[in-house]
């Protein structure tokens, strides 16, 4: 997986700078087992409120379940499709609404991205590359994975190994080549109070 530079205040550790959501997967390398549970740990050891862990994802191992896969697949939007076909692995991640105590659980969806970035970041440090989609059908998920309406269907994730640069179709090599860009510490970070930018280093 090539590097893409960050510019940064202050350093980062490197799986964090590493991490970046790329689309051109190699659709001949699949995920070994062992490597899928890696970053469901990674998931399953995040925090939550009240340690609820209200994450719920469903694996689409394109390996061992290729029906589960192509359903999911299907949930996407057609330019999601066309890219993330060649991804072996997709994951629906989605969001307990209750808690134990079935009330409302208004951290469950913060807590189930908190889940899914230790999955991506271990994903990282395995060698893979993960790409988190907001681009597909809640209803169509819904509907096809039986999922209770108390869970929010929040994001698909596909994970694979990187296509070998030579390899990248011209359609997207620019856009895996772009820049990693990101506002400016001071636009969305404060200091003691709303808008007030934070000093840097």
């Amino acid at each position: 997986m090539f590097n893409k530079k960050i510019d940064v205040n202050a350093p980062v550790h490197e799986l964090i700078a590493k991490r970046w959501s790329g689309r051109a997967y190699d659709p001949k390398k699949m995920i070994a087992r062992k490597e899928i549970i890696s970053m469901l740990e990674a998931a399953r050891w995040a925090p939550s409120c009240f340690g609820y862990q209200p994450w719920r994802y469903i694996v689409c191992d394109k390996a061992s379940n290729k029906l589960s896969w192509e359903k999911l697949l299907k949930c996407l939007s057609e330019g999601n499709q066309s890219w993330a076909q060649n991804a072996p692995l997709l994951l629906l991640a989605t969001a307990d609404s209750k808690n134990s105590k079935n009330d409302t659980n208004r951290w469950g969806e913060y807590d189930t991205g908190a889940a899914s970035e230790n999955l991506s970041i271990q994903a990282t440090a395995l060698g893979l590359m993960v790409h988190q989609m907001g681009g597909f059908d809640l209803v169509m998920a819904r509907r096809k994975f039986n999922i209770p309406e108390r869970y929010v269907p929040m994001a698909v994730i596909s994970i694979g190994y990187q296509l070998k640069e030579d390899e990248i179709p011209e359609g997207i090599k620019e856009r895996e080549h772009s820049d990693r860009v990101r506002n400016i510490i001071e636009e969305n970070f404060f200091e003691g109070e709303w808008q007030k930018p934070i000093e840097t280093l």
